[in-house]
């Protein structure tokens, strides 16, 4: 099986593609003429609208964090939305209390009544006039009207506009700062005081994050900002308490195998040890270690990690041949427990407040030489301890947050842990054939064959996204491999609460419910 749904793969020719690795997943057949881009008017509603929501985030480029959120939230409101039509399925917000009357109990009703839904969340998350014109086009193709905003229970437009509006109003209290209006700041910005101990031109402490000052494309620089340090405070979906949940009980079991637990200290060996692993990494980097450190690198003009499980649940859909009641069900499964991942993660990121390899490195090897990677085209030199820098973008160099826990390895584990509980199986069968000279790192030289990669299982994706992030110099061991553990943990804990909303018996059940 070839992974192909990602629209900005699929759309070469896209402004949120061009020179980008994973443009290279134009494997499949064209989509047939339409009108929106992006969306393949052969799939159902639901994958239409997460697929609308995709393109919308590489065009807006939101945060981790804030993808992971506006997924779920779109999501919820789809599945909110079908399970008015569904005899056992519990909304959200409403439980069984809201279903469609006898006489809209029909496929056509459901289909619109999850499109009204996702149409409704999506003008929400992205105001933009652009994006609100792109949303309009595509719920009229679907042949719907967008200007019907009644919350009518007796009809199917109906039934999503009022599911949905119930999901939007929950959600712009959840102190994720959607619209500014905790500090009457900017969308889903900080309200909680952060500010970094060391800057861009000063280490003051080896332990913390540092922000670094990087190339803006255009010719000038930028000073990286932590991007949103609230967000261990955010309401999650079914998660109670992240730190004493999903951080804890890791990082206990993580000393419990390896004596120390991480991020670990400058006055550790062990934090020379993992600089020197990176190094390592960079100095031996071939074709293969490049092709992965940039397909799951997901930058700013993609649809980032989060939204990378959503392609592949899309991918089980087509493998699976699922009907729309199954998408719903299985991209509100994975957004949902993604989302609670990101709170999880950025909470511990915030928490931990520690270093990235760079800076590590140029702390470690200031006026020393090392052995490794010298820069686009220049391959493996020794160079000053002070230079060395990370196999990434010039614009990206290392992410603008801190490094433990890893974000890709835990939004990875948990989307791969949700789509195993979902199928029944491990079984995944993906992949990916990336042409020659398509990096977006070292541009018509990686990789100098065409090069493919493949997962039979999910985990192998999830393991392969993690590794990514020490072969592109962006995290250490500790960062990587605990984070595979709390991705997982998530995905556990939030499996229960999944299930409840599909229809199971509450019993052991300790998430949040309405019923």
């Amino acid at each position: 099986m070839t992974i192909r749904h990602s629209s900005h793969h699929r759309h070469a020719g896209t402004p949120s593609s061009r020179n980008t690795l994973a443009a290279a997943l134009l494997l499949a057949l064209a989509p047939s003429a339409h009108a929106v881009n992006g969306v393949d008017p052969q799939e159902n509603v639901a994958l239409q609208w997460n697929d609308a929501a995709l393109e919308a985030i590489r065009i807006t480029h939101p945060g981790p964090p804030m993808v992971a959120r506006m997924l779920a939230v779109l999501n919820t409101c789809a599945f909110d939305s079908w399970a008015a039509f569904d005899a056992q399925a519990r909304g959200t917000r409403y439980g069984r209390q809201l279903k469609a009357p006898q006489n809209l109990r029909t496929d056509a009703a459901k289909r619109e009544a999850v499109a009204y839904g996702a149409y409704r969340a999506a003008l929400d998350l992205f105001p933009q006039p652009e994006q609100q014109a792109y949303f309009r086009a595509l719920l009229g193709e679907q042949g719907y009207n967008p200007d019907y905003a009644l919350r009518n229970v007796t009809t199917a437009a109906g039934l999503g506009n009022k599911a949905c509006q119930a999901v939007l109003e929950f959600r712009h209290r959840d102190k994720s700062n959607q619209r500014g209006e905790m500090n009457g700041g900017a969308p889903y910005s900080d309200w909680t005081g952060y500010q970094p101990v060391n800057t861009p031109d000063q280490i003051n402490d080896p332990n913390r994050w540092q922000p670094l000052r990087i190339a803006d494309g255009h010719g000038g620089t930028v000073m990286q900002k932590f991007i949103a340090p609230h967000w261990g405070r955010v309401t999650p979906f079914a998660l109670r308490d992240w730190n004493k949940d999903v951080i804890k009980p890791v990082r206990r079991l993580v000393k419990d195998t390896t004596g120390h637990v991480g991020p670990v200290k400058v006055d550790d060996p062990a934090y020379k040890e993992q600089a020197d692993q990176v190094i390592a990494y960079s100095a031996s980097l071939v074709d293969t270690q490049k092709v992965i450190a940039e397909f799951w690198a997901d930058g700013p003009a993609s649809e980032l990690p989060p939204g990378h499980w959503n392609l592949f649940a899309q991918e089980v859909s087509a493998r699976d041949t699922h009907t729309l009641d199954a998408d719903v069900k299985m991209l509100f499964a994975v957004s949902n427990t993604v989302f609670d991942t990101s709170i999880a993660i950025w909470g511990a990121k915030v928490l931990f407040d520690s270093v990235r390899p760079v800076t590590a490195i140029h702390y470690l090897y200031n006026g020393q030489s090392i052995h490794a990677w010298a820069g686009p085209g220049q391959g493996t030199q020794t160079i000053s301890g002070e230079n060395w820098q990370p196999y990434q973008a010039s614009t990206v160099v290392t992410p603008p947050f801190s490094e433990y826990p890893s974000g890709h390895s835990a939004f990875s584990s948990a989307g791969a842990e949700i789509l195993k509980r979902f199928t029944g199986s491990d079984v995944f069968g993906g992949g990916v054939t990336l042409p020659a000279g398509n990096s977006r790192v070292e541009p018509g030289q990686v990789p100098a064959f065409d090069l493919s990669l493949s997962w039979a299982t999910f985990s192998d994706a999830a393991d392969e996204a993690g590794i990514s992030r020490r072969y592109g110099g962006i995290h250490f061991v500790d960062g990587d491999l605990d984070s595979r553990l709390m991705g997982r943990r998530v995905a556990a804990l939030d499996w229960p609460a999944i299930q409840y909303y599909f229809g199971a018996s509450p019993g052991g059940h300790d998430g949040h419910h309405h019923d």
